[in-house]
């Protein structure tokens, strides 16, 4: 499982290529926009997935096209992507110690985390959770 626990400078190597979007995947820029799909969520009974990750995080990288993927495949969750050095102060306010991490909310609060880019554990806790959307 790999994690990131060390910030890089911004300018270190800017590798804008990596697409962190994708599929059903909606990257959050602004805490605006997180109220907003959050809003949305609850109003449609949608689990918000919320990947926090950084551009510079290899482990970010490799696990971004599953969680592309993932999304594509549970289309009752909604997948959201924040860049922690984009939204520096509300990734703190999450208080993110390494990337990436995974956040499972209902309502806005947060029922399930993953830290780290563990494709296996990441698979069994969207599927437990979109397994539980169906039951309720």
């Amino acid at each position: 499982m790999g994690i990131c626990l060390t910030k890089k400078h911004k300018h270190d190597d800017d590798d804008n290529g990596i697409e962190f979007t994708g599929g059903n995947v909606h990257l959050i820029t602004t805490k605006e926009g997180w109220d907003e799909k959050l809003a949305e969520a609850s109003k449609d009974g949608k689990i918000v997935v919320a990947n926090f990750s950084a551009s510079w995080c290899g482990p970010c990288r490799v696990i971004a096209p599953f969680y592309s993927e993932l999304s594509e495949k549970y289309l009752r969750l909604l997948f959201l992507t924040v860049d922690v050095d984009e939204l520096t102060d509300f990734s703190t306010s999450w208080d993110i110690k390494a990337t990436p991490t995974f956040f499972f909310l209902r309502d806005g609060q947060q029922v399930d985390k993953l830290v780290g880019a563990n494709k296996p554990e990441l698979q069994k806790k969207i599927t437990a959770i979109s397994d539980s959307t169906t039951a309720t």
